[in-house]
């Protein structure tokens, strides 16, 4: 997988790309100090991947990556925990905070790789959803595939598509994340971000900023926390 690294600390990119040397599946075609030389390379070559710093000179990560039209898979790298509801409105892989342990960076790159497999898997046509009372038949890679609405943990929206994460797989669709959300049964699906619905049942705990099912922690978006804490959360809390 070919990545680039952008970031306006020399120390920082440095360390990034010693650590990426040590996973063998990823290539680190170039780095940059500023998003406008990033810009310009992208032009040119074509990456899978860029860590991406936030807080930059000209222009921050975050406005670079809504400037793209056709931008590689991102995860952003910074040292300011704060953006990281932000980056995750940009369909951002990950976000990792400065600094990057090896052990953090290797789980985003995995995570990086699978999607990347999952979009090349060529869905071009828009795919649809069949509902019953328990479960949904997705049309994915060709098939119509059997999804019980109590296996389904949570939904991604990534670029044209949504993966659909269940206990056991990965489902990816060439669906749009509001359309999907629009055909779920209201009582156990929420969406709490630009990027993410949720099966609340299979919620463990939440707090103002992310929910947390299994081992994975979601954040959730400024404009669905109200919603979501008052219908899923306070309807539901005993009261003193």
């Amino acid at each position: 997988m070919k990545c680039i690294i952008i970031d306006d600390e020399p120390l920082a990119r440095e360390g990034l790309a010693k650590l990426l040397k040590g996973i063998g599946s990823i290539e680190v075609a170039d780095f940059f100090s500023n998003a406008l030389d990033a810009n310009d390379f992208l032009k040119t070559t074509e990456v899978d991947l860029m860590f991406l710093d936030i807080e930059m000179a000209t222009l921050n990560g975050l406005d670079f990556a809504k400037s793209l039209v056709n931008k590689p898979l991102i995860i952003f790298v910074t040292a300011y925990p704060q953006y990281a509801l932000d980056s995750y409105e940009m369909d951002a892989i990950d976000y990792l905070v400065k600094p990057v342990r090896m052990e953090r960076l290797l789980k985003a790159v995995n995570k990086a790789e699978n999607y990347l497999k999952l979009l090349q898997k060529g869905l071009d046509e828009p795919e649809t959803a069949t509902v019953e009372d328990d479960y949904v038949f997705i049309k994915s890679d060709r098939r119509f595939v059997k999804i019980f609405f109590k296996e389904i943990l949570f939904i991604e929206g990534l670029k044209d598509y949504v993966i659909i994460q269940t206990e056991t797989k990965k489902v990816l669709t060439a669906m749009n994340i509001k359309t999907i959300h629009a055909q779920l049964p209201e009582k156990n699906f929420a969406r709490i971000s630009k990027s993410f619905i949720v099966n609340t049942d299979h919620i463990i705990s939440a707090d103002t900023h992310a929910v947390y099912i299994k081992d994975e922690e979601i954040p959730v978006g400024t404009n669905f926390r109200d919603s979501f804490f008052e219908k899923f959360i306070a309807a539901k809390l005993i009261k003193r």
